[in-house]
């Protein structure tokens, strides 16, 4: 029977891996700093447009994700799938903004700017109900001695125009 092979610590291992690494790297590229200037600029440019197009291709894949998430959070919130509750949203930035502001200062806020905050938000949330009254008034009216429905732009349409001239942009711009 062959004897048992001595197995070696996670430190041993790690060790080896690193020196053949080291080894691998000094192989191929030696010691660049005692090369020619025109072999140093070669290598150094190489790598960098490596590096670069390597970011690249990862920044688009992560632009992509994240753009694309954010584009079927906002089109599951425009049909009604998703419902924020801006009220519950609000309380918690005005905690947070508390917080900040009493690290900042030193002392909390004054209970007058907390009235003028909320007044503020239920004055602005009064006004967006007026805003969406009118306009269905409008297009009652506009239905009304036309006929016709009228075309109604949507936030979403303007942020989905945005998103596609971004994206044609940056499309251009790395190919």
């Amino acid at each position: 029977m062959a004897p048992p092979s001595a197995r070696k610590s996670n430190k041993e291992e790690e060790n080896d891996l690193i020196s053949i690494d080291e080894g691998l790297i000094d192989k191929v590229l030696g010691d660049v700093g005692k090369s020619s200037a025109a072999i140093q600029l070669l290598i150094g440019t190489i790598s960098g447009w490596c590096t670069g197009v390597i970011t690249v291709k990862i920044g688009k894949v992560a632009a992509l994700t994240f753009g694309g998430g954010i584009i079927l959070l906002q089109i599951a919130n425009y049909q009604g799938y998703i419902k924020v509750n801006w009220d519950k949203v609000y309380k918690q930035v005005d905690k947070v903004a508390d917080i900040v502001e009493e690290k900042a200062t030193g002392e909390s806020p004054k209970w007058m700017e907390k009235v003028e905050r909320y007044v503020d938000r239920k004055l602005d949330k009064a006004e967006d109900i007026l805003k969406r009254r009118e306009r269905k008034a409008r297009s009652w009216y506009h239905t009304f001695i036309t006929g016709e429905k009228p075309y109604q732009l949507n936030g979403i349409h303007v942020f989905l125009v945005g998103f596609a001239a971004g994206l044609a942009i940056g499309f251009a711009s790395c190919h």
